[in-house]
């Protein structure tokens, strides 16, 4: 999968208009500044059209499915609209089904618990939690972090080919790690995991928000992606792709909406008939708002030309790559090194810092939020870190002092809505708090590190 990295003309680049874009948040040293949310990768900002789009609707709100009255087909319409948008934005085949779910994680659970009996899972140790954990019923192969693409492809293809029995198989990857933010070979991994009869789902949820997915050119048999990632309000998701063994399998829910008829037997109990459309897995009264917003963000993301928001992002990776080069302390995570490409998600540690209270201070003295910890995919910072096991190290701010260096990290990202000033502004914090230190003190509280009200550092 390669990136453009084609000129960008700034007079049509501009950032993409998203909700907060204007929000000022105060200072521990005194005042206030607009808030830099450089925290894409967690939750990128609801796009101002999503948002607009969504405002327009909610006087028509109805429930789907059900209903005779006006507002329940308007919305059942917009509903199966917006089902046919995302097809279209994943580039899905015409037999395959567009699920919609809560979020990434809900997908791949409901796939999870779709798939045949005797199946074989292999994933990466490099994976998103969603994507490492909801395998619980299969048999899971857990395969090496890699070193370079091609490394990935010939641990699948050895692993896929050493299988006993052979029988049905499933690969999980991601598109782009949520931790070094580099792509990896999903078309190369989808022809080798076809060649030995294996299917395989791509974890989107980090690429779709900053390139195109297409099912059809990459070959993947399953696409699932969050709706809060790609500038769409929380609470939706979406699982694409091959219907059978979704036809297959019990209901993800029971419930109304997933079944066609239901009817008492003679015994007392109660014969179901299940819809075999993707209705068999969206039980219940559906997150309507939620999923009108995903498709209006597929569609703003689409109209807005994905090559020349793809040009542009990578021209603000190149800017923080450089700009985090020129300051020795500062180590870039990579797997696959300096040249991979990769999409606006970029983690560090710097050296003679607990990354915790390294991210407090961007906060408390510059209004920039980022991230640290181990971004739900423990295993694969530790690799980044070279760290055993064992060594302490979880989601949130540990227990040490400001200076103590524990497993975490620091992760900067952003994407279509993020202004240059925002870029700049991260990047002359992260010189200033090296060279200069933090202006005040900080503490762990809650699982969190904040400034110690009252206690400026000795500057």
């Amino acid at each position: 999968m390669s990136v453009s990295t084609a000129a960008i003309d700034p007079s049509v680049c501009a950032p993409l208009p998203v909700l907060g874009q204007d929000v000022t948040v105060p200072l521990v040293t005194g005042g206030e500044v607009t808030y830099a949310a450089l925290d894409y990768a967690a939750s990128a900002p609801a796009l101002q059209r999503v948002w607009d789009d969504v405002a327009a609707y909610a006087p028509y709100y109805g429930s789907v499915h059900r209903g005779a009255g006006y507002l329940s087909q308007l919305s059942t319409d917009l509903f199966e609209s917006s089902r046919r948008t995302v097809a279209e934005f994943l580039g899905c085949r015409a037999e395959d089904q567009v699920v919609f779910t809560r979020s990434t994680t809900d997908s791949l659970n409901l796939l999870a618990a779709a798939l045949p009996a005797d199946c074989q899972v292999f994933v990466y140790e490099t994976e998103h939690h969603a994507s490492l954990l909801p395998w619980r019923d299969a048999r899971v192969t857990y395969l090496n972090a890699p070193r370079t693409p091609g490394q990935a492809v010939q641990a699948l293809e050895r692993a896929l080919a050493d299988r006993d029995p052979y029988g049905p198989a499933l690969v999980c990857v991601t598109g782009a790690s949520n931790v070094t933010g580099e792509l990896w070979p999903v078309k190369e991994l989808a022809a080798a995991a076809h060649a030995h009869g294996a299917r395989i789902v791509l974890d989107a949820a980090q690429l779709a928000p900053h390139h195109p997915v297409d099912i059809a050119e990459l070959d993947v048999d399953w696409v699932a992606f969050s709706g809060h990632k790609l500038y769409a309000p929380f609470g939706s998701g979406v699982l694409a792709g091959r219907a059978d063994w979704l036809q297959a399998a019990e209901p993800y829910l029971a419930g109304g909406g997933a079944s066609r008829k239901v009817a008492r037997r003679a015994d007392g109990g109660v014969d179901v008939d299940w819809h075999t459309t993707a209705a068999r897995h969206e039980a219940g009264s559906p997150n309507v708002i939620g999923v009108y917003s995903i498709a209006s963000a597929c569609k703003a993301l689409t109209e807005a030309g994905f090559d020349t928001l793809v040009a542009r992002e990578q021209e603000l990776v190149r800017r923080v790559r450089e700009g985090l080069a020129e300051v020795p302390e500062v180590q870039v995570l990579s797997l696959f090194g300096d040249d991979a490409p990769r999409v606006g998600v970029i983690s560090f540690v710097v050296r003679g810092w607990n990354s915790s209270h390294f991210a407090a201070a961007l906060s408390a003295e510059y209004g920039i939020g980022v991230r640290d910890g181990l971004f739900c995919a423990h295993p694969l910072v530790r690799t980044l870190l070279g760290s055993d096991p064992q060594d302490p190290g979880e989601c949130g701010a540990p227990e040490a002092e400001p200076g103590e260096r524990l497993l975490n990290a620091i992760r900067v990202s952003f994407g279509a809505g993020t202004p240059d000033e925002h870029i700049e502004r991260f990047l002359r914090a992260v010189t200033e708090l090296v060279r200069e230190g933090a202006q005040w003190k900080y503490r762990t509280e809650d699982g969190r590190c904040v400034p110690d009200r009252g206690t400026a550092a000795q500057v």
